[in-house]
């Protein structure tokens, strides 16, 4: 029975009056889109990941699809990432024609194996990307990533929809692109800072960053820096007209507004507050869990680079007189709310009819057969986090 009357969903957005003020501020004013809380939050964004350029944009997948238009992506092209993700990290880069290729997991991290991509390239052709997921918030080994990449002139886009506030190995955030060419993340509400929705993208290119700007807001340019290209109806008397602009590329309706702007700013000023109690509450997950029969931790090794987005065991249900549904189904009456990320891609009808399987993932096929998301989130308390623990260890007892 649960004692305290309230359900635990494996996560969860928060928010405080600060974030609400920052929302009413913006709904009184003049600009509720295209106004200067965009460009405020792109500059707090790129300052605290270190990068050059921000660009915010209305979803992640919003983003994951412009990064790869912007480095050309097409039809002769292949893509290379982890089945261990959403379906919108593959589908950015079927918008742009490229195919995908899918590549095994490290069975500590989750994420792409760079041995296994480094076979995976050698033996195909026309590779132009690899987009790697920061699984639960976990940093990809990106070093040896991007030194692979580089050997074979291959661009890099990082999936970062889990990792805001992460580090990598040598200390750099994850964003900074010092490995990559583009990186983005997700400011989805059950993500670490919850804007609603929304995304951005971060660089370092100034190339990219411009064509990025350009086709978040319908391929139209605005700059008045550059020489518009319709001469007779761009100039009166060799000056620019003020109302004329002009559509230089096939882009899209992704931008972001200002009142999902200003809560992202708001939550980004919390942000070192979110991932401590993050980092605190998976500590005592990964202690608590180390030593219970039919359980395995993972990504335990890598907390203090972890933005811990997700708290992920896994349980051996071959062990178990239940399966996982009849378990997610008791924890669940119990007002505990699992989750299983991911399905793999290939399993999903869309790409198993395109020839696609976990033949060659056979890491990632038996991760997602043991997987299970249990819930982690800032406002968890203690206590809260004590009766999640014990009554997953109750079940597994029971039906050990």
């Amino acid at each position: 029975m649960n004692p305290f009357k309230k359900t635990f969903p494996y996560g969860k957005h928060y928010l405080d009056q600060k974030d609400i003020n920052s929302v009413i501020k913006v709904l009184k004013g003049p600009s509720l889109t295209q106004g200067p809380k965009i460009y405020e939050a792109e500059k707090y964004i790129a300052k605290y990941v270190g990068s050059k350029y921000a660009v915010l944009v209305s979803s992640c997948t919003a983003g994951l699809h412009l990064s790869c238009k912007a480095l050309n992506l097409n039809s002769k092209h292949k893509t290379i990432l982890s089945p261990i993700t959403f379906v919108s990290t593959a589908n950015a880069s079927l918008y742009c024609g490229s195919k995908v290729i899918f590549s095994d997991i490290n069975e500590d991290t989750i994420n792409l194996s760079p041995d296994g991509l480094e076979k995976k390239i050698n033996k195909k052709n026309k590779i132009k990307c690899i987009m790697p997921v920061h699984f639960g918030g976990v940093p990809c080994d990106m070093k040896k990533i991007s030194s692979i990449a580089r050997k074979k002139k291959i661009r890099i886009v990082e999936d970062a929809a889990h990792a805001m506030g992460a580090k990598y190995s040598t200390g750099e955030k994850v964003g900074s692109c010092k490995y990559s060419d583009l990186t983005v993340f997700s400011f989805h509400p059950v993500k670490i800072i919850a804007g609603g929705e929304g995304g951005v993208v971060t660089t370092n290119s100034k190339k990219l960053y411009l064509k990025l700007l350009e086709y978040r807001s319908h391929g139209i340019n605005k700059n008045q820096s550059e020489p518009f290209i319709n001469k007779k109806e761009g100039y009166s008397k060799g000056k620019k007209n003020i109302w004329f602009y002009e559509m230089k590329e096939l882009g899209y309706h992704y931008r972001q507004t200002d009142i999902h702007s200003a809560l992202i700013l708001s939550q980004m000023k919390k942000i070192n507050k979110f991932l401590k109690t993050r980092y605190d509450l998976a500590k005592r997950y990964d202690i608590f869990f180390k030593h219970q029969k039919n359980i395995r931790l993972i990504q335990n090794k890598f907390r203090k680079f972890s933005s811990n987005h997700l708290y992920v065991i896994k349980i051996l249900f071959s062990k178990l007189k239940i399966n996982r549904n009849e378990f997610m189904q008791k924890l669940r009456k119990l007002n505990i709310i699992s989750q299983v990320h991911y399905i793999p891609l290939p399993y999903h009808p869309y790409y198993k009819k395109r020839g696609y399987n976990m033949k060659d993932c056979k890491i990632a096929k038996n991760y997602y057969e043991e997987c299970l998301s249990i819930p982690l989130y800032y406002g968890l308390k203690v206590k809260e986090q004590n009766y999640i623990m014990s009554t997953i260890t109750k079940i597994i007892l029971k039906n050990s």
